[in-house]
């Protein structure tokens, strides 16, 4: 709820500004205490005819009755002497029913209330509660009175969308508790439906809603005392983009990073991945991109059709956005914001993919508030603790099993925007010492419109050894050798491209111009995707099996082509031949048309011999 604003609440004051960094003091350092993390509320003076408003703000040290704390939003106005109200608690995060669908600011306001309230242009000190709190829903108790609970056990569920959205027992809660009464019905979200009396004798009234401190993990406690268990991924999150899943495949639960300079393709790259996923949800947070890139996203979600229900893909879709134009320190609250809610729907058994855009804008804020602080600056200016706070996001990934025995995961992708597409600059090589899978996109192969523009030799992925077990049961035991022949193929064909560029086609053999054309055809028709065209833009597992059997039979039939002219030509046709059968439906007569006539150019490969093809035909 909004704070009070009552100026008697006060319990210290205003004594210095910097920015959006705000010193304050104690009026009576017997009377209280201030504590990191706390949540306070700076009450400028209101504007002539307004009410007065209350400023959000989080204290990130203390010094004895001092402490510095980060304002949320505009700190024009304070002054010297403001009073400031005192929270008690940390920030937190509504969860419970209602949250599928919603576009969130970084403090978990919803975006479009505030327009309904404010209109475009948001206005200061205004909270709004996260959760629709008139909106009614339906509760179906699965305990009984005298039932024994912990924390995160499963008091009942309601029916969110397509999801059986859990209600769990408090998160908080210590011990054993007893159920001493529980109802269903339909009933808003802040009705007690359950009442719980815990060890001491205590009675704590639960309704479908809880609050939980962003910066703490939602499972910390349990996964203390072994009730949840993290789980070692051994599942591909399969996005259906070819590159990804067959050359450099992420683990359900793992991480990822996508760096890139600007224009490479890193807004559509993760639009495509959080669309085809398989995955239950869905969190985009955009912590400090520009406003139009967010706009984009926010009016194309739910206009876009969700491949796994046929529905709008913003029905299993979270968006939180703190854009580059909001207030610099809710960048920093807002990744940890979309985690929680992530942590949340992995606690119900769901497949979660969040993917925060850009960490660089995150870090950039932490580096602006380092600053303010005087703390002593690493490297580029960034706060010497940058690698571990970034170690500590990614670390809130991964697979976990409920006390409910059934498991869940979450898994994170980070896009890094490094300055000028350096990828040795901090943000980048903090990220990539912690990640397992690293898809560095190229402003060349962009320029080329190679999209995706992931570069193959850059690029690299940790769970290939782990998640052999599992594509050798799915895919056969030869899909790992077959993908690390093409691998070194496109490693080969791409010394050669360098040799030529000095010496021309004629400064290199016949075979080894063949090696290059092999390569250029597997990058043309393999790593390339085209994200326009129904059938292209979704590559499923089976098929790209199908693909890489097929590309390996082509790239190892010993072609005797008399000259480079034949070489150039017989790839060039199969080239055109692939492409038409990337665009073809699996089944579709055209498929089959076009498989034919590939399998016609591998069955005669010697130059006197091989069929003219194209197109036409």
């Amino acid at each position: 709820m909004p704070p009070a604003t009552n100026q008697s609440e006060a319990t210290a004051h205003v004594t210095a500004i910097n920015d959006d960094v705000v010193t304050i003091m104690l009026d009576d350092p017997n009377q209280g205490a201030l504590i990191k993390n706390e949540v306070v509320h700076i009450c400028p003076p209101p504007d002539p005819g307004m009410n007065r408003t209350a400023l959000k703000a989080e204290v990130l040290r203390v010094r004895g009755n001092e402490a510095d704390v980060q304002v949320y939003e505009d700190t024009a106005g304070i002054g010297i002497g403001d009073p400031v109200i005192q929270s008690g608690e940390q920030l937190v995060v509504e969860l419970g029913p209602g949250l599928l669908g919603q576009v969130f600011d970084g403090l978990q306001n919803p975006l479009p209330q505030l327009e309904v309230l404010n209109g475009r242009f948001l206005q200061r000190g205004v909270e709004i509660q996260a959760l629709d709190h008139k909106r009614s829903w339906s509760f179906e108790a699965l305990m009984r009175s005298g039932d024994q609970a912990r924390a995160g056990d499963v008091l009942g569920v309601v029916q969110e969308g397509r999801f059986r959205h859990r209600i769990f027992v408090p998160f908080a809660m210590a011990g054993t508790c007893r159920v001493e009464w529980i109802q269903a019905g339909t009933f808003p979200v802040d009705t007690v439906v359950a009442r719980l009396r815990d060890e001491h004798g205590h009675e704590h009234s639960v309704t479908m809603v809880q609050h939980w401190p962003v910066r703490q993990p939602l499972t910390s406690a349990q996964t203390r005392e072994r009730r949840s268990e993290r789980l070692y991924p051994d599942t591909p999150l399969t996005t259906t983009l070819r590159l990804i899943d067959t050359f450099f495949p992420i683990a359900k639960g793992g991480t990822a990073c996508i760096p890139g300079p600007f224009g490479a393709g890193k807004t559509v790259l993760q639009n495509l991945i959080s669309r085809y996923s398989d995955v239950d949800i869905v969190i985009i947070v955009a912590c400090g991109e520009r406003a139009g890139e967010v706009v984009e996203t926010i009016t194309e979600f739910p206009q876009l059709k969700d491949p796994r229900s046929g529905g709008s893909l913003m029905d299993r879709t979270i968006i939180v956005c703190n854009t580059s134009s909001m207030p610099v320190a809710a960048r920093e609250a807002s990744i940890h914001t979309g985690i929680t809610m992530g942590e949340y729907y992995r606690q119900m058994g769901y497949d979660v993919l969040l993917i925060a855009d850009s960490t660089s804008r995150w870090a950039q804020a932490m580096r602006e508030t380092s600053g303010r602080l005087e703390e002593i600056p690493g490297e580029e200016a960034f706060p010497a603790y940058l690698e571990s706070s970034i170690r500590t996001l990614y670390e809130r990934a991964g697979s976990l099993r409920s006390p409910q025995g059934d498991s869940g995961s979450l898994t994170l992708i980070g896009t890094v925007s490094p300055a000028g597409g350096n990828f040795e600059e901090p943000v980048t090589q903090g990220t990539l010492n912690t990640v397992k899978t690293f898809l560095g996109l190229s402003y060349d192969r962009a320029y080329k419109r190679f999209y995706p523009a992931v570069d193959p030799l850059i690029s690299w992925s940790r769970y290939t050894d782990q998640l052999a077990p599992w594509f050798s049961q799915h895919m056969g035991r030869e899909w790992r050798d077959r993908v690390e022949r093409l691998r070194q193929l496109l490693r080969q064909g791409d010394d050669i491209q360098r040799m030529m560029q000095v010496t021309g086609e004629e400064g290199v053999s016949n075979d080894d111009y063949l090696t290059q054309q092999k390569a250029q055809l597997v990058d043309m028709v393999y790593l390339q995707q085209d994200a326009f065209d129904p059938v292209d833009v979704s590559t499923p597992l089976k098929r790209q099996k199908a693909m890489v059997e097929l590309l390996t039979r082509v790239v190892e039939t010993p072609f005797a082509l008399s000259d480079k002219t034949a070489v150039r030509d017989t790839f060039t046709r199969l080239t055109d031949l692939f492409r038409n059968l990337n665009y073809a439906a699996d089944g579709s007569e055209t498929y089959q048309h076009y498989l034919q006539r590939i399998e016609a150019v591998m069955a005669t490969p010697s130059s006197d011999q091989t069929p003219e093809v194209s197109d036409t035909d």
